[in-house]
């Protein structure tokens, strides 16, 4: 048998073949740019000394009370947290709005100040909501602070695509659609079904802290129950903010940001530190275009250049 008749050798089986992914994988990790990372940085650390000086300054008044007047909640029972002191309190400010700045820059060590951020305001949290009144608007803020440093070194200007990006906005997303679900659930749970929704529960909070427009539907009972169903069936159904694309999520999107504006128009409830996470769900990068040539930063060797996909 001459060498040409010889069966060939099978090919080796190729070892560097990436896995293919199947739906539940490609909607944790299906790539999308560094850029929206960048953006999501800037609004969640700009946010952050905002939040720390006004929303959440509390925790700089507790340090001022006597000790025994604090109760941790379970978080801080975990982590052992103590007492908070004026002095600790100004240092973990100024420490946490500090290496926040510099991590927004996405350039600095981006892990390193985004987790020293993130631990730090989650010690502030903890310590303003440690002493009988805790916010439920503040998950998904704690979530993304967490979440952003991961991706590491990341510019408005970076058009690369990567999975690492992917996850962590997923996270922010799910922590999103999470604290109007729990909300709707809560209301349940603890309200009845259909009792809150047939309630008086707006219009005690109208009663309370409406605004003069808000108080005016105080004499209105049908429409305020009415609201209250549309409330529980919005936060109900949340969780298509997770499956929707393009034009149907912008909207939905846009209906959720006016459910909140409308909330602050009657009650002066504003939920800032939720509701600019709606972002999220939003293809930040194409902000990049918007720039000035000079604002936009150089991308990295090798960036994609295909346009961004929501």
């Amino acid at each position: 048998m001459t060498a040409a008749a010889a069966p060939e050798t099978p090919a080796p089986a190729q070892q560097d073949a990436a896995p293919r992914r199947g739906p539940w994988d490609r909607w944790w990790f299906g790539p999308v740019p560094r850029a929206r990372i960048a953006w999501l940085r800037i609004l969640g650390y700009g946010f952050l000394p905002f939040d720390m000086l006004l929303l959440t300054s509390s925790s700089m008044a507790h340090a001022r009370l006597p000790a025994d007047l604090y109760q941790p909640v379970r978080l801080a029972r975990w982590l052992h947290l103590p007492a908070p002191t004026p002095g600790a309190m100004t240092a973990l400010l100024v420490v946490t709005i500090a290496a926040g700045l510099v991590a927004a820059t996405g350039r600095v060590l981006p892990r390193l100040t985004g987790y020293v951020a993130a631990c730090g305001y989650l010690w502030w949290v903890t310590i303003s909501m440690s002493y009988g009144k805790v916010d439920h608007d503040h998950l998904a803020l704690v979530i993304a602070l967490f979440v952003l440093p991961g991706v590491g070194r990341a510019g408005i200007g970076d058009r690369r695509r990567c999975e690492s990006s992917a996850w962590s906005i997923r996270c922010v997303q799910v922590s999103v659609v999470a604290a109007y679900f729990l909300s709707a659930w809560a209301k349940v749970r603890i309200g009845g079904f259909p009792d809150w929704p047939n309630g008086a529960t707006v219009q005690w909070a109208l009663s309370r802290r409406g605004t003069p427009f808000g108080r005016s539907l105080i004499d209105y009972p049908l429409l305020l129950k009415i609201s209250q169903w549309f409330m529980l069936t919005a936060e109900a159904t949340s969780p298509l903010l997770l499956f929707l694309r393009g034009r149907p999520l912008y909207l939905l999107v846009l209906f959720f940001a006016g459910f909140h504006a409308v909330t602050y128009a009657l009650m002066t409830i504003h939920f800032l530190p939720h509701a600019i996470w709606l972002a999220a769900f939003l293809p930040l990068e194409r902000l990049t275009g918007l720039l000035p040539e000079r604002l936009r930063g150089a991308a990295p060797a090798g960036a994609a250049t295909e346009p961004a996909r929501a």
